[in-house]
This record gives C-alpha cells, structure tokens and sequence, in this order.
C-alpha cells in the first residue's frame, strides 16, 4: 500500500449499516498497511524504552567504576537511538500513508456516490453536510484509521515494559505495574462526556458549514432583497455557537490533558520515595532506581497515546457515521445494472420512443416533443425520472427507451441514452473551452452549439474579459457568477447540445432570456436537434409553437396531447398554464362567442 497508488481503480463497497462498522471496513481494507505501520511502532517504542536501561547501566558503571560496563552502556545508548531516528520516520511514513489513504478512499467513494445520485443528492442531503463530509470529515476519518495502528503498539509497548520492569526489580516493577492500569484509565469515566461535547460540537459546525453554503449560494438573490445582512447574522449566531461548544469541548479535553500529565508525576513521586529508601537500606543499587525512574517517566510517551486515540474516536465516530449515511443511499428501489466486468462487452444503447408509464407521456423517436405541467415541483421531479434517477424510490415503474427499462441499464449506458439538465444547470470553474470539452458524440461542433442556443453576445462579452481576445480562452467564474442568469442559461443549453445524446430533456431551458432571444433559441434547437429525441418541459409559447407534440400533464398524468394552437383553443386548463389565464377570465365569454358583445369599431381597428 503506496500513496501512488491513489487512487484506487475500485475503492470497495462499504459497510454503511453504522458509523463504526464504516471504520472497521476502512481498517479492514488496509490490513497491511495497519500491520507494517504496527511493526515500526514497536521497533520505536520498544527503542525509546531502551534508553532507561543504558541510563541506569551507565550510572552504575560510574558507581563501580567499571570502564568496560560503561562502555557497553555507550553502545547500548547508540544503538536505541539508531533505532529510534528509523523507527520514528518509518512509523511517521506509514502512518500518514495510512490516513491518506483511509481519506482518499472516503473521498473516491463519495465522488462515486455524487456521480450515481446526481441532483438526486441534494435534495435528500444538504449541500452543506456534503461538503462538511468531504472535507473536514474525511480528515477525522483517516485520523482514527491511522491511529489505531500507533496506539497498539504504545499498548503492547507499555505491557513489554511493565513486564520488564518487574523481572528487572520485582519492588518498584510491582508499583509501576499497578500504577499504570491507573495512568491509562484514570480518565475513563471523563471519555463519555468528552464525546458527547464533541459530538454537539460536530453537529454545530455542520450546521454553520450548511448556513455558509446556502447563504453563499443564494447572495446574489440575497442582495437584490435586502436580505443579506438578516442572513449574516444567521451566520454569526451559528459560529458563536460553534465557538462555544468548542471551547466547552476544549475544556474537557484539556482536564483529561491535565490529568494524563498528573496521574505520572504522582507515580513518579512515588516511585522514587520508595525506591530511595530501598537504596538506603542496600536492597537495590543506584543504578536499577534510576532506570525505574527513567522507564516511568518515559512512559508518559506512549501513554500519551492513550488520550489521542480517545480524541480520534470521539471526532471520528460522527464524521464516520455522516460519510455512512450519505453512502447508504440509493438511486431507486430498483437501481440500475452495475457496470460490466472488465472485458465483458458493454450492452448497447438503446434508441426509440421514450415512454414514462407512471405519467403515460409518450415521447416519439426524433421528435421535439414539449411537456407543460403547472407545478414546477412536479416538471422537476418528471425530468429526473426521465433521464433515469429520480430523487426518491417512490415504487414507480421505470421510464423505457424503445421498451428497454432505464433501471435495467448501467448507470452509464442511461446517462449517454438520456441527458437531463435541470432549470437550475451549474457551470463550473475554468474556460469556455474546458466547460465545453465534455463528453460528446462529435456530431455538433461547440461553435454550432453556441449558434443554437444564441451565444453570440455572451462570446462577445467573454472576448473583451480574454487578454487574448478568444472568447473560448475566456475565465468564467465557479457556478458561472461572472454571467448574468440568462447568459449562464445559454451557456449550459450549449454545454447540453454539444453532448448530442439520443434523448435530451430540458427543464425550463429559456426562462431566464427576453421574448425575441427565446424565439431564436426555439428555433436553432429545433434546427440542431432535427432527427433526435428532444423533450422540453416548458410552458413557453414560443417554444410549445415550435414543437412537434404538446403534452399537457395534470395532476402527474397525461390530460391531452396535440399541437400548441389545437390545445389553446381546446383545452381550458392548458390555456390557463400558457396564457396564465386567472379563473375569472376562464369563466367569462369568449369574445365572439355566445352571449359575447359584439366588438366596436375601436376594438376591430386595434386588432387588425
């Protein structure tokens, strides 16, 4: 086990039934590199321990006056500190490779959840939980992996020692022997309060961290409402709250600090009362005091140890249990088919008519088809189960694809059959070029793509912010906050027309741009997708003109299907979503029908 190994081709399925069976799969996983780091704690531990007894060995050659005993005393000091310089740089080494690499599995397995779930994730998590899980959470994670390792072999080191001590001097061996069962669970009824104030403490800055993301998320909204200041001091509040958990939790971590340091300056006092008058009455030499004293005050090292792998744990135990939860969840009741084995052929993509059976809406192969429903909710929710992975399991049958279920497909075979981009699209960090350099079928140029989804004012924009003057060159910010709203929308219709899927299903793509660019937009996607699936939930006139089939969805089911003029004038509830007609006017007479005055002079010459 390497760090050059990262990252890992699979991480492993996890357990994700609890927080510690998470850990104990991630020590598991890394048996190896748990054991090697074990062997170099033992090597210096054991080293450190050494000293104490050429210490004393020396000291007694010095009383005798013993230059031979000396001088094997010398060489017993040289070699435990060789020892110790290899030790402790092997052991630093493979622990740290141990945290990393119980970090960077966490973080490839939450990556791979992200990537499954997709905006399916944030609806069931918060954002802000998720980027406390991958961050500072995977740091406590790897922090206990690694240090089980390390405080086993303090434990095994102080049981050697203890052991060693009482061969070595059965008097002073025997306190130190009961002493230090003392020393290391002398802070044990203080462990549950501990973890309980780290674990508020956790919850605290999860809190804060979601706070700060939504708040960032939202500041533009935020700023044209006035509303920032009221969430800056949301903020505060939280932080406040968060410092004084932390310094509650400091508290108690700082009185077990104080009693670790304590409990072995009283064993030492004890120690060397007892053993000085052992030495007055002629039944030890100088020299075994002063490797007891030497040991037990050593000893502090690995017990230290001790208190580290309870602060882990503590920290660790709730970080563990959020990562679990977030990896616990699943696309659907019936997931999608796992990836092929390697050298298995992969099945084809599929291709015909799209087919929701929950809704009945029927999208016919390489037709523009447009869907109107008057819940934006509801539009949402019918986008994410036509690409494939709906953001609940609610037991719905899966959408087909020329009769082939989307559940039954790999997760990748779905997504190259069906691309989804929700009204809310994020561009992420980097240049016009990168963004557009996403998998395609290199059938639609970027340069069409921008044509089609009217780019040609954003280009000229990015152009004048690229010292080179190429607007493809040009840095556009993370979620694309150096573009207005319907520059951003325009933008990521061409990221999703440049992919060229079979089946491209776009929610609301044109809300945020004027009446005469969504006219032109209608027209350049209707042009560049001619003989593809394209499915528009929109309630746009201008673009349910352009479509080939309208469908009107009520209540999560089809309620007509025609074209834009024929349901205009055929369907009262279709008129009302379009033409945002109030009850009021759908109850009067329709001008020029039955019981309509007839029109005057005035209203002819107005509407010719």
């Amino acid at each position: 086990m390497q760090i050059r190994d990262l990252p890992y081709l699979d991480p492993g399925e996890p357990d994700t039934r609890s927080g510690t069976r998470y850990l104990l799969w991630l020590g598991r996983g890394q048996l190896r590199g748990q054991l090697v780091t074990l062997a170099w704690g033992l090597l210096h531990f054991v080293s450190v321990m050494a000293l104490p007894y050429g210490v004393g060995l020396a000291v007694q050659a010095v009383v005798d006056g013993s230059g031979s005993r000396l001088a094997a005393a010398g060489g017993v000091l040289a070699v435990s500190a060789v020892l110790i310089a290899v030790g402790d740089t092997m052991l630093h080494r493979t622990a740290v490779t141990n945290w990393i690499t119980a970090a960077a599995r966490t973080q490839q397995l939450l990556a791979r959840k992200t990537a499954s779930l997709g905006s399916a994730l944030t609806r069931r998590v918060a954002a802000g939980e998720v980027v406390a899980v991958s961050t500072g959470d995977v740091e406590k994670i790897g922090w206990f992996v690694e240090g089980v390792s390390r405080f086993l072999a303090a434990a095994i080191t102080v049981v050697l020692v203890c052991v060693g001590l009482f061969v070595y001097e059965p008097h002073l061996g025997l306190i130190v022997a009961v002493g230090v069962p003392v020393l290391a669970l002398g802070v044990l009824p203080l462990l549950p309060r501990a973890t309980r104030l780290a674990d508020v403490q956790r919850e605290k800055a999860g809190r804060a961290t979601e706070l700060a993301s939504d708040t960032v998320a939202g500041l533009r909204v935020l700023r044209g409402i006035g509303g920032e200041e009221l969430f800056l001091t949301r903020y505060r509040t939280a932080s406040q709250e968060v410092r004084g958990a932390a310094v509650r939790s400091a508290r108690m971590w700082s009185l077990i600090s104080g009693i670790q340091v304590l409990l072995p300056g009283l064993l030492m006092i004890g120690v060397v009362w007892y053993g000085i008058g052992l030495v007055g009455d002629g039944r030890i030499e100088v020299g075994a005091l002063v490797t007891v004293y030497s040991a037990v005050m050593l000893l502090a090292y690995p017990l230290r140890h001790f208190e580290e792998i309870a602060m882990a744990w503590s920290f660790s135990r709730p970080s563990a249990r959020r990562a679990a939860r977030v990896l616990a969840l699943e696309r659907t009741a019936g997931a999608a088919s796992p990836a092929p084995a390697a050298g298995e052929a992969a099945p084809a993509v599929p291709s015909g008519d799209l087919y929701d059976p929950a809704s009945g809406l029927l999208a016919p192969a390489g037709a523009l088809t447009a869907v109107v429903c008057g819940d934006p909710d509801a539009a949402g929710r019918l986008a994410e189960r036509l690409g494939g992975h709906p953001a609940d399991a609610d037991g719905l049958p899966s959408v087909l694809l020329g009769g082939i279920a989307l559940d039954d497909l790999p997760l990748d075979g779905a997504r190259t059959a069906v691309l989804v981009q929700d009204k809310d699209p994020v561009l992420l960090s980097g240049s016009l070029a990168e963004l557009l350099a996403v998998p395609a079928s290199g059938a639609v140029a970027p340069e069409d793509a921008l044509a089609a989804a009217e780019c040609a004012d954003v280009l000229a924009a990015l152009a004048q912010a690229s010292l080179e003057g190429d607007p493809m060159a040009a840095p556009i910010t993370e979620r694309g906050r150096s573009l207005s709203g319907g520059q951003r929308q325009r933008i990521a219709l061409a990221r999703s027309l440049v992919t060229d899927p079979g089946v491209l299903v776009l929610d609301e793509p044109t809300s945020a741009v004027d009446s005469h660019t969504e006219a032109r937009i209608a027209e350049g996607v209707r042009a560049l997708r001619s003989g593809r699936t394209t499915v528009v939930l929109t309630s746009s006139p201008l673009l349910l003109d352009r479509a080939d089939r309208v469908v009107l969805l009520h209540e999560g089911e089809v309620a007509a299907v025609g074209s834009h003029r024929e349901l205009l004038e055929t369907e009262p509830r279709y008129r009302a979503v379009v033409t945002r007609e109030t009850d009021e006017e759908r109850l009067s007479p329709v001008p020029g029908g039955p019981g309509a005055a007839a029109p005057n002079a005035f209203d002819i010459e107005e509407t010719a």
